[in-house]
């Protein structure tokens, strides 16, 4: 009689290798070329559609976009008390808007553009004003949109417009509690744009405003080196383009132009030539006289 061992051994000689163990190899091949065939076809995918929007901007550089109808839509503005704020409130009037200064009922074009600057350098600002900063800037961007996004969501209609600034794009020396706010609020509205889309809410738009400083009192002091290339801009104009970039669901509005170019060369240019083209346009010395706007003395 056989020793139980010899047994064992002759059983594992006979079976061999498992048949899943066979099969492995196999199905780990096909997995692998479905990942190859995928990652060709998705790129093949990018590079035509990327074709056909370069086509498409580049036409549209002749060919005015189409303006939607926002007759009716009901718009609220904060900070529409004054500066681009009160001149978006009468374009967007004229368009036959209802506006509304409060949180009543649902909003369908919601314009975050209130917005503050201690125009201290870090060190000097005092921590009080660095939370107001933020708050104001950025964190009230959270609570506009938890309180009226839901609505825009239900419905798959709305707009959401985010009025940041250059420097959310490019900092500047002397604005460092500025710039954080401003790129958190260009983040957060990127983000939550992304969000509607990944959601299949592609009916609602957001707009991200990024002007260069705006002559509205608001960086009174402040002085641009090439005038010419980048001015302090005239806040009708600003106003004007805004409206005009949420009747043709523009994403970005850069002001001025030249904006598109410094920004992709920030991302493009080695970092010491980054800094020294920074220095070249004045971004080292623009708040050195900066003032800010008056308080008005109460009578």
């Amino acid at each position: 009689m056989a020793h139980p061992a010899r047994r064992v051994i002759g059983r594992r000689l006979q079976t061999g290798p498992s048949h899943s163990q066979e099969v492995y190899p196999a199905e780990l091949h096909l997995s692998e070329a479905r990942s190859i065939m995928n990652f060709i076809l998705e790129t093949l995918q990018v590079l035509l559609m990327s074709i056909w929007y370069n086509l498409e901007s580049f036409v549209h550089l002749f060919v005015p976009r189409k303006r939607k109808n926002i007759e009716g839509e009901v718009v609220l503005i904060s900070g529409a008390g004054s500066g681009i704020g009160r001149l978006m409130a009468q374009e967007f009037a004229a368009l036959n808007t209802v506006l509304v200064k409060r949180e009543v009922g649902d909003v369908s074009i919601l314009v975050n553009n209130a917005g503050i600057v201690t125009g201290k350098k870090f060190m000097d600002a005092p921590d009080s004003l660095i939370e107001k900063t933020m708050e104001v800037n950025t964190m009230a961007h959270f609570w506009t949109y938890k309180a009226f996004l839901p609505a825009m969501i239900a419905n798959n209609h709305g707009h959401l417009v985010s009025i940041a600034s250059s420097a959310g794009l490019i900092s500047c020396n002397g604005l460092a509690d500025y710039c954080a706010s401003k790129f958190a609020a260009i983040g957060f509205a990127e983000s939550v744009g992304l969000e509607l889309l990944a959601t299949g809410k592609d009916g609602v738009k957001t707009t991200i405003v990024c002007p260069y400083f705006i002559n509205t009192g608001m960086f009174d002091g402040c002085q641009t080196k090439w005038p010419t290339m980048l001015p302090i801009l005239d806040p009708n104009y600003v106003a004007k383009k805004i409206i005009q970039a949420v009747l043709t669901d523009q994403v970005f509005l850069l002001l001025p132009k030249t904006m598109y170019l410094i920004t992709a060369l920030k991302t493009l240019l080695p970092v010491k030539q980054g800094i020294m083209l920074g220095q070249y346009l004045g971004a080292f010395s623009l708040m050195d006289h900066f003032k800010g706007r008056a308080i008005k003395k109460q009578e």
